[in-house]
Order: structure tokens, then C-alpha cells, then sequence
């Protein structure tokens, strides 16, 4: 609708008292009046003087470059500039406004078409063309607030998104991303991937407070935000207590980074030692998967974790080795299960009181059709990473038991067989099923199949741990702990986990007669 002869009092109802104007009176919009013919550039100077500051031109070239460099408000340009200047990526922000000679819908039509955004036509109606572009201005801010608020909003919805809500650290994917924009960017910088780990967490969580653990992980983000500062670096906590740092090598010393991280955490007051370890893989080839750089920062990590002396190494191609063993492992697990390529073989129990093998626990091996037998000190970590380990462990206690049902058939006795439970197979809620269903359908009891668990799996999750050793005892089974004295022993693990036998690490009492 074309507003050209209004009653002034109507407009005054319409759009509200001139008082309350629509344009912030502290600040003085500004006008660029793009227009050729001198009489209309002067009429529009002669209606807008009072209210706007100014700015004539008669080019589109120069008005282009204005709108660019200065803050403009509102343009007011002839229809036939509409079309040079809307292209402006400006005008999402700033309203266009044609000025036509005919009050006709074609001419508006033409303007909107071009690009305008709203159109005034000659001869004016100085009321309604002021309230026209007001109305168009605050239209402008209202648009310009809204899309803040949404920015605002997105931000921080990206923020986590791309964030470990505990620590505010980038979390794993982000991390990827923007380790390898920052090192492709970056292709003559030689940069560090650090892989650190907090020694013994996972007991931290069981001796203290939950809220401990997470006071050591947001006081070891905040240690590397100061220290690895944006421009310089990227830090992660890629899971659990695990962090990852990406940053130029001369600007890490790593010495420094380990005994700070230490320093900063004892400086809490927690009563227990705690220690941070590190494995590093210097950077040569920018374009490698960050998660794979990661991958080897965590496989010089496990080669030092828990070694008091070592706190840190380097990746080398001897890891490689490893590594590429690991893929192996991995590739073929399946395969090997399927094809029954694990073997179990039983080490007798010898009772040196009865003068007579009483028992016997069962170890599996790996007969590879290509690589031979494959030692258990290989595949059972990469199996346990990987949770494929309940598969093998499901295989060992199946075989076990046909083996006691066909003892027991040929020679009419029975020798009781103890089977590892790794820890993995806490998480399966069939567990007890699955080993009950085992008994009834070889014809076997619980006592004749001894569960055997380690000390890791108790400083993992002691609690669910003694709560499941008592439903096995209560069905019968007899359940011992292997590899006491390997890790965080105590004499109060052994006062609250209900064991029928202990089986004490090499390793704790190798030097009992002299230490």
C-alpha cells in the first residue's frame, strides 16, 4: 500500500506520538542518497536534514565503496541504481530503498524485484516517508538482534557440542578436527601429540569421593589451558583421565609439563600418590589421521604406565611393529574363533601336602595358520581393549567344561578346572546365566569349574566386583584371585573381597627373605 495522501493525524494513530520515535534519539542514523538529478537530491536533503546524517553521491561505484567502508544506516538510492548495488552482501544487514517518480505498482514491483527492499515514490508525503524508513530501520535491528541472539545461542550449543562438559576441554572429535586443521595450516611446524594418563584413577574413584576424581580432572584442564594457550595449542581430555595435548615441539618441554601437572594436583591435599605419565609421538607426517597420531602417543604411554623411574616415552618404529601386530590381532580375532584356532591347555595344581595334582587351571593359546602360535601376552591386551576377550573367555569355559564331562565319562573322575573371568565380563548382565547354563548342559556342578579374577578387575569396580563374587559363591562356585601383589594390593582388599583362594603374584614375594 502506497501512502501519499494520509491525513497526518491518522498516521500519528497509526504509528505512535512523534516523541516516541522508533530511532534511538542519542544516536543520529546515517542516510546514503545514492541519486543523479541535483532537484531530488535536494528535496530528500531538504526532508531527512534535520533527523539523518547525510551522505550524497551520484555513482554507484562510490556508493558501493561508502556502504563498505562506513556504517550506514539506511541507502536511498534512484530504481535505476537498485540493480548495481543490491548485489552488496551489505544489504542483508542495511535496508535498500528506491525512490521512483510514478506512485504505480510497476514501478514498486521493478524496485522489489531488483533487489529494493521497501520503495518511496515522488512527490513526497514527508510524514509518511519518515515514518516509512523508520519503521524499515527498526525492522533492520530487530533483525539484527534476533540473528545475535541466535548466533549466541548456536555458539554456545556448539560450545557442547564440541566440549567434555566436565573440564571444558575439546572433547575427542573435536579434537581430531582441529588438531588437523591446525597442523595442515601450520605443514613447516613440527608438532608433539602428548598422551597423558593420571596413575591408579580408577582407585582414586573407589577410596575417595567422586567429586575427588572430578576435582583432579578439572584442576589438570585447568593446568593445561594456562600452559598450552590457543594460539599456541590444542588440549583435550579425549576420555575417562585420559588428556591429549597437540602442540609445537618447541614449545614443550616435557619434563616441565609432567612435574607441574604433578605439583599442581598435590598441591590439592588429596592423600594418595599421584602421578602422571606420558606418551609422545612427534609429528611427521601432518597429513596422518590425528586419531592414529593419538593411537601411537597412547602405545609409547602403556610401555612406561606404571614404571615410578619412566614417566614418559617416545613413539618409535619399534611400536610400529607393534602396532601393525595389533591390526593383526584385531583382523583375524574372529576368524580364529570361528575356525577354533585357540586351543586350551590345562597346568596342573599340585597339592604338595596331599603329594597329588588336585586341580588344574586352563590357559589358551593361539595356533595362527600363518604367524604360528601366538603368545597370550599379545592377543589378551588387545583382546581386553577391544571387549572381544568375553568372546575367547565364553570359548575357554565351554571347552573346560566339555573337557570335565569327558573325563568324567571316560575315567569316572573329576578334576576341577579354574577359568579366568576377565573383567570385561562384569558388564554383561548374563554372565551367571550363561556359566549356569554351561553346568546344565555338560551335566556338571559349580564346584567343578573354579572362577579365577585378577586384581585389576577389583580396583575397576570393587563393589560391583564383591557383589557378584557373592552371588558365584552362593551358587557354588568356588572363585579365587589370580596376580595378588601385582598392582594396588592391600590387607583391606583382602578383609572386604569374599575369596576362597588367594594366588599371590611371583612378583610380591621374590625377595621376602631378604626385603
Amino acid at each position: 500500500m502506497i501512502y501519499n495522501i494520509l491525513d497526518e493525524t491518522v498516521l500519528q494513530n497509526y504509528y505512535g506520538d512523534k516523541e516516541g520515535d522508533i530511532l534511538d534519539s542519542k544516536k543520529i542514523p546515517t542516510m546514503l542518497v545514492v541519486e543523479e538529478i541535483e532537484d531530488n537530491q535536494n528535496t530528500i536533503n531538504s526532508i531527512f536534514h534535520d533527523d539523518y546524517k547525510i551522505i550524497n553521491t551520484s555513482n554507484e561505484t562510490e556508493a558501493s565503496e561508502i556502504i563498505t567502508k562506513s556504517d550506514i544506516d539506511v541507502v536511498l538510492a534512484d530504481l535505476h541504481f537498485i540493480s548495481q548495488l543490491s548485489p552488496n552482501k551489505k544489504f542483508n544487514e542495511i535496508p535498500l530503498i528506491a525512490m521512483t517518480d510514478k506512485d504505480n505498482f510497476d514501478d514498486g514491483a521493478a524496485a522489489i524485484k531488483a533487489g529494493a527492499f521497501e520503495f518511496i515514490t515522488r512527490p513526497y508525503n514527508q510524514t509518511v516517508v519518515h515514518y516509512r524508513i523508520q519503521n524499515v530501520i527498526k525492522h533492520f535491528a530487530d533483525l539484527r538482534d534476533i540473528n545475535a541472539a541466535k548466533e549466541k545461542q548456536l555458539s554456545k550449543m556448539h560450545r557442547y557440542i564440541e566440549n567434555d562438559l566436565l573440564t571444558g576441554l575439546y572433547n575427542r572429535e573435536s579434537f581430531y578436527k582441529r588438531a588437523a586443521a591446525m597442523m595442515q595450516e601450520h605443514p613447516e611446524t613440527k608438532y608433539y601429540i602428548i598422551y597423558l594418563d593420571i596413575s591408579c584413577f580408577k582407585a582414586i574413584n573407589d577410596l575417595f569421593q567422586i567429586e575427588t576424581g572430578n576435582l583432579i580432572l578439572r584442576t589438570t584442564a585447568s593446568y593445561l589451558k594456562v600452559l598450552i594457550k590457543p594460539d599456541i595449542g590444542i588440549c583435550s581430555r579425549i576420555e575417562a583421565d585420559h588428556f591429549v595435548v597437540c602442540a609445537p615441539q618447541d614449545n614443550i618441554d616435557i619434563e616441565k609439563l609432567i612435574i607441574g601437572l604433578d605439583n599442581i594436583i598435590q598441591s590439592l591435599g588429596i592423600s594418595h600418590n599421584i602421578l602422571f605419565y606420558a606418551g609422545i609421538y612427534p609429528v611427521s607426517n601432518p597429513s596422518l589421521p590425528v586419531d592414529q597420531m593419538c593411537d601411537r602417543a597412547n602405545m609409547a604411554l602403556r610401555k612406561i604406565k606404571g614404571n615410578y623411574m619412566n614417566r614418559y616415552a617416545y613413539y618409535d618404529s619399534g611400536m610400529r611393529e607393534l602396532m601393525l601386530q595389533d591390526q593383526m590381532i584385531v583382523r583375524d580375532m574372529e576368524s580364529a574363533l570361528q575356525e577354533e584356532q585357540f586351543t586350551i591347555f590345562l597346568q596342573p595344581i599340585y597339592n604338595i601336602r596331599k603329594n597329588m595334582i588336585e586341580s588344574a587351571e586352563a590357559l589358551v593359546r593361539w595356533f595362527h595358520p600363518v604367524n604360528g602360535m601366538i603368545s597370550p601376552g599379545k592377543f589378551i591386551p588387545v583382546f581386553e581393549r577391544n571387549g572381544f576377550i568375553v568372546k575367547v573367555d565364553r570359548f575357554v569355559w565351554e571347552s573346560v567344561c566339555k573337557f570335565i564331562q569327558k573325563q568324567r565319562s571316560e575315567t569316572g573322575d573329576i578334576i576341577p578346572v579354574s577359568v579366568n573371568v576377565s573383567r570385561m565380563n562384569f558388564y554383561n548382565l548374563d554372565l551367571l546365566e550363561f556359566l549356569l547354563g554351561l553346568l546344565e548342559k555338560y551335566e556338571l556342578e559349580p564346584w567343578m569349574l573354579k572362577l579365577e579374577i585378577t586384581e585389576s578387575a577389583y580396583t575397576d569396580n570393587p563393589h560391583q566386583l564383591m557383589s557378584i563374587i557373592r552371588v558365584f559363591r552362593e551358587e557354588g562356585f568356588p572363585v579365587l584371585m589370580d596376580d595378588f601383589g601385582s598392582g594396588y594390593s592391600s590387607l583391606n582388599m583382602l578383609k572386604n573381597l569374599p575369596v576362597d583362594v588367594l594366588k599371590v603374584d611371583m612378583a610380591f614375594v621374590r625377595e621376602l627373605e631378604e626385603s
